[in-house]
């Protein structure tokens, strides 16, 4: 799917996502080594290597989401769009409001489908101002038809989102994330728990986000990586050895760790 997309994005202002020089520990153990990461607006960027690589631990550093661990500590830089995240002053809030994060298991909220798309919007906006039925409706009906959802669940939007299947539960935490305008998506290995139609189903949906959106997604399943992406990073031992083109880390990689790891001689 990738390849038929490349293209020259360019440099669109300030990387949606930047870090610099960034370490991590959890207490006595070192995750994270100067990682140096630039990832362009409006294209998706995949990350693969090894199980404990470092991966997700970077993926949720950039929203902060690592600190609920009490004993993380980093030092180095990260940057959204020009603002760096672990500025003083910078709001948590504000931070994961422009950051969403999709996690491996769907996880929607036990009341109905309605009430989870407009969760975060009305814990953001109705402390703000008014909003009116009429501005809900609408907001629900644009997430979910963002997201290819409308019109399966149009009919029972106050039936429990449990209710829903793993794939579409999965596009209603994408779709929960749409109303607060988030410009940066972070997305744990979204697939990992659905069927191959899942994974389709919501790789096409990805897809479709990109250009509104700027996605970061951690992802094992390399077929997935190469079909889904723009860019690609492997990471190894919490350092990230390459980041290029999709095609040209898979068919031409230029570090041979990366060219090891893509034929499967380890990982």
């Amino acid at each position: 799917m990738a390849d038929e997309h490349h293209g020259d994005h360019g440099d669109h202002g300030p990387y949606a996502i930047e870090t610099r020089g960034l370490n991590l520990w959890y207490g006595d153990f070192q995750a994270l080594y100067d990682v140096d990461l630039e990832v362009k607006q409006g294209i998706i960027t995949s990350m693969i290597g090894p199980s404990g690589c470092g991966k997700t631990t970077l993926l949720r550093t950039c929203n902060r989401i690592i600190e609920r661990l009490g004993y993380v500590r980093t030092t180095g830089s990260v940057s959204i769009l020009g603002h760096d995240v672990f500025a003083d002053g910078v709001e948590l809030v504000q931070v994961r409001k422009r950051i969403g994060m999709v996690f491996q298991r769907p996880n929607p909220l036990p009341i109905s489908i309605r009430d989870n798309v407009l969760f975060g919007f009305r814990l953001h906006e109705a402390r703000l101002r008014k909003v009116s039925a009429a501005e809900e409706d609408e907001i629900l009906e644009s997430s979910l038809r963002q997201v290819l959802l409308w019109d399966t669940v149009k009919d029972r939007l106050d039936k429990p989102a449990t209710g829903l299947s793993l794939e579409e539960q999965q596009k209603l935490c994408i779709a929960r994330l749409l109303p607060v305008k988030p410009e940066v998506l972070l997305m744990d290995e979204p697939c990992s728990a659905l069927d191959p139609a899942g994974t389709e189903a919501v790789e096409e949906l990805i897809w479709k986000l990109r250009g509104d959106y700027t996605i970061l997604i951690v992802t094992h399943n390399m077929a997935q990586a190469r079909r889904a992406s723009d860019e690609c990073v492997f990471m190894l031992l919490g350092r990230i050895i390459e980041h290029g083109r999709t095609d040209e880390v898979f068919l031409s990689p230029e570090n041979s760790q990366t060219a090891d790891y893509i034929e499967g001689r380890y990982g």
